[in-house]
């Protein structure tokens, strides 16, 4: 047994950048979309993930009833920011496959196939393909502007005895895996929550 993504990468896109702004994850096969069926030809993938977008989404509840799902619009590639670094992100890819190393084992580029040379043609090959990484994040955004859902102890705003106490309260989304952060979020918050047991504190009411 070995996870999907047994090899990772970080880069950088650009010069000049303090740290990191794509992380890479390389999948020991090869298919459409994750779940689906694998291709009829042995094959690898290397996923293009930005690690600050600044594009937002929103997502808006439709029912009181909790069985109706939600509204969601992501908002993928939203502004010119996240599409100049997805394009990159895509040329960094292809020149790792084409170092001497992988040409090895190289025969073709299924994805997008070497006819899209353009960097007009591996935006829209990013639009077509590109899907969330299943580790979403900030829809209860912490903070005390007027968006936010929860306060710094993660208590919602305008509830007594209520807090939100996972990767949803992230103002923006960390610069990679969500795991380690939010085991972070949930201990800190514990502490938080023995602290005003014991204290007898009450959660105070949101400014006007």
């Amino acid at each position: 047994m070995m996870g999907a993504a047994p090899i990772g990468l970080f880069a950088k896109t650009r010069e000049g950048l303090a740290s990191p702004d794509v992380q890479y994850q390389f999948l020991a096969g090869s298919f459409d979309k994750p779940g689906e069926p694998m291709h009829p030809f042995p094959g690898c993938s290397l996923v293009a993930i930005p690690c600050r977008p600044e594009s937002r989404g929103w997502l808006r509840i439709k029912s009181p009833d909790p069985r109706v799902p939600p509204a969601m619009q992501p908002n993928y590639l939203g502004t010119r920011g996240d599409r100049e670094t997805m394009i990159a992100a895509l040329k960094i890819s292809r020149r790792i496959f084409a170092t001497p190393t992988m040409q090895r084992y190289v025969v073709e580029e299924f994805w997008p196939g070497k006819q899209v040379d353009s960097d007009e043609g591996l935006l829209e090959h990013a639009k077509k393909t590109g899907s969330t990484t299943f580790h979403q994040t900030s829809t209860c955004m912490m903070g005390s502007q007027e968006l936010s859902v929860v306060d710094t102890e993660l208590r919602v705003h305008g509830i007594d005895g209520l807090r939100v106490i996972d990767a949803s309260v992230m103002p923006t989304v960390i610069s990679g895996n969500t795991n380690a952060a939010t085991i972070m979020i949930a201990e800190k918050t514990s502490d938080l929550i023995l602290a005003a047991r014991h204290s007898g504190v009450t959660q105070p009411a949101r400014a006007a």
